[in-house]
């Protein structure tokens, strides 16, 4: 049986010179249970590779995810650029019933000239063809993540998402409290602060085990701006307080570990949970 909380690597873990569809031995190996495969960059896995990662992460039970490209823009004006994002997001579930993706992560969109209402009912419509495209293709294992985005001029504050994965059986949230605190230009400042934000999603959704990615953060007034490592403790948000609010309130959740030290980092917030629950 997995533990209440589990962490894995945003990627490729630091050390490992394989192949990334191959990394599940190594990271189960490390004591982590979670891997976000990475493919914001674009969808480069083939069905072969894919399924192998499945097997893998089976056998040494790692729970997989897959970050789908960053280019996804749901909200778009140009018609184009919506049935490009579309295609991509169709293709990102094929991968991700290949892999055995339990989450296909992806970031909405932006607000572009759009009033945020509009460009979240234009991601709304998007969606909707979204998934007639994966019925008549004949996909149908799949659960996009939209994820909260760290920039002020992207679709995807806490509300949004919540509102996104209301409307949609096939959607659960991904929370990325370094983008939420980024994009409140510094709003995680004590534990209070993650409890509203889990209050708010316990009482808008229905979630068994709520997917996050973490990673200290530096913003400045349009919200995310850089990535740092555990140790820079300068950069919040406060990891700890996180890992008490999820342990206090009996929350299940996956955390994925996005600092520069991905897998490294990951570990050490494994062990400052275990610390926390003896």
């Amino acid at each position: 049986m997995k533990p209440k909380v589990i962490f894995g690597p945003a990627g490729r873990p630091i050390d490992y010179k394989g192949a990334a569809y191959k990394a599940s031995e190594y990271i189960a190996n490390e004591g982590l249970m979670a891997y976000e495969y990475q493919a914001g960059r674009g969808l480069r896995i083939g069905e072969k590779s894919a399924k192998i990662l499945k097997e893998d992460s089976i056998k040494e039970d790692i729970l997989v995810s897959i970050h789908a490209p960053y280019y996804i823009n749901l909200s778009a004006v140009e018609e184009k650029k919506l049935e490009m994002s579309i295609e991509t997001l169709m293709k990102a579930a094929q991968v991700g019933e290949w892999m055995g993706a339990y989450r296909i992560v992806f970031h909405p969109g932006y607000y572009s000239k759009n009033k945020p209402s509009d460009a979240l009912a234009i991601a709304k419509k998007s969606v909707n063809t979204l998934i007639d495209k994966l019925e008549e293709n004949g996909i149908k294992d799949y659960t996009f993540a939209p994820e909260t985005t760290g920039k002020r001029s992207q679709l995807g504050n806490i509300d949004e998402i919540i509102d996104l994965c209301s409307n949609f059986d096939c959607f659960e949230p991904t929370i990325d409290f370094a983008h939420i605190h980024a994009r409140g230009r510094g709003y995680i400042q004590k534990k209070e602060d993650y409890n509203c934000v889990l209050s708010k999603l316990e009482e808008s959704l229905d979630i068994d085990r709520l997917h996050c990615h973490f990673t200290r953060i530096e913003y400045t007034g349009a919200g995310e701006r850089k990535h740092h490592t555990f140790e820079e403790e300068e950069y919040g948000p406060e990891l700890k307080w996180l890992l008490e609010s999820f342990i206090e309130n009996d929350w299940k959740a996956t955390i994925i570990c996005e600092t520069p030290l991905l897998d490294k980092d990951a570990l050490k917030m494994k062990e400052l949970y275990e610390n926390l629950i003896i």
